[in-house]
């Protein structure tokens, strides 16, 4: 049932989410440029940048498991008005806007539009389709399942679709049916994930939210961030051990304020890591600082990380309507466009 609150029913988005791989595979088939890669780069800001995050994550671990003799691939990203200097040597450049009508990406577009460079626009429309046609520029058209859906709920569609541009390229193994597979196990795991993030919610109430994880995961902390702004409108923040251990500890010193810590932990990262968290996480508590530590459920990187952001979702969901708050409306952002237009 749908919570008066929640006027553009994110919940059933964050519900539906599993089900976007297989469908962003499907609308990546066929779909390529001519061309040698050594890298990409995913251009996009927002909710359309997160899948760029999760999507290097992945990679780096598929081609350090993969038996096939593909080559690894740099990926980069660009969240800025200007390309950098690695989309112009051999790179394949991902053009990003879930609307399609996102400035800063517009403007990378262009540059790399007016540098003839090798590009695949993804969008659900907007500009970005228009000046993809225009150009002769493949573009992937993203659904819009729902009316008002917001970008930061459809990462499973820009993986999904990014991922099949590149088996279609030759630059990675193909291994679509292990993915949707995955797919498929999360959506069955989708309602203890609500259950475990309402009762996450219930201990931030009240207190700022820090993720933390490590650095091979640390996107996801910065998409829990991320997620927790958005939804439950609140401040949150984020970083990664071990490089937190080396200054921003000192700063619960003296915490200003009542914090919530929760620690992703991947069992698998290194002996040192683990032991870092339970170490810091007892001096954080000496200092008077809640920290919950909750091991990434799954056994693949895919699933590490998927089961982790819905986590997130539904965790940042529940504390919106802890807080008296419709989750999807992002106010500050358009009021933030209307003064710049």
């Amino acid at each position: 049932m749908t919570h008066p609150l929640d006027v553009s029913n994110l919940r059933q988005m964050i519900l539906e989410s599993p089900n976007q791989l297989p469908v962003g595979l499907e609308l990546g088939k066929g779909v390529s440029v001519p061309g040698t890669f050594r890298s990409i780069m995913i251009s996009g800001m927002g909710g359309s940048a997160l899948p760029g995050n999760l999507f290097r994550i992945y990679l780096h671990d598929l081609f350090r498991t993969a038996e096939s003799a593909t080559q690894p691939l740099a990926i980069y990203q660009n969240r800025s008005y200007n390309l950098p200097p690695e989309s112009f040597d051999q790179c394949l450049n991902f053009i990003c806007s879930y609307s399609g009508n996102t400035e800063e990406t517009i403007s990378s577009f262009e540059e790399a539009l007016e540098h003839q460079l090798p590009c695949i626009a993804v969008s659900a429309g907007g500009k970005i389709e228009a000046m993809a046609k225009e150009h002769g520029v493949p573009h992937i058209k993203l659904p819009i399942p729902f009316e008002n859906f917001q970008p930061r709920v459809g990462t499973g569609y820009f993986f999904g679709a990014m991922f099949q541009v590149l088996v279609n390229q030759g630059l990675v193994p193909d291994v679509t049916a292990t993915l949707i597979a995955e797919a498929k196990a999360l959506e069955t795991q989708i309602g203890s994930l609500e259950e475990q993030g309402k009762a996450l919610a219930e201990k931030m109430a009240g207190k700022t939210p820090v993720i933390y994880s490590t650095a091979k995961y640390k996107s996801v902390a910065m998409v829990w961030k991320i997620k927790l702004n958005e939804n439950a409108k609140t401040p949150a923040f984020w970083n990664f051990f071990p490089e937190l251990n080396h200054n921003e500890m000192v700063g619960w010193t003296l915490p200003q304020s009542s914090f919530f810590v929760l620690i992703l932990r991947d069992l698998s990262t290194h002996p040192q890591n683990l032991k870092r968290m339970e170490i810091t996480a007892e001096l954080l508590r000496k200092q008077g600082v809640e920290v919950e530590i909750l091991d990434m459920a799954g056994g693949s990187v895919y699933s590490k990380v998927f089961t982790s952001i819905a986590l997130g979702d539904f965790t940042s969901y529940h504390l919106a309507l802890k807080y008296g708050q419709d989750p999807t409306p992002v106010a500050m952002v358009e009021e933030l466009k209307k003064l710049l237009a």
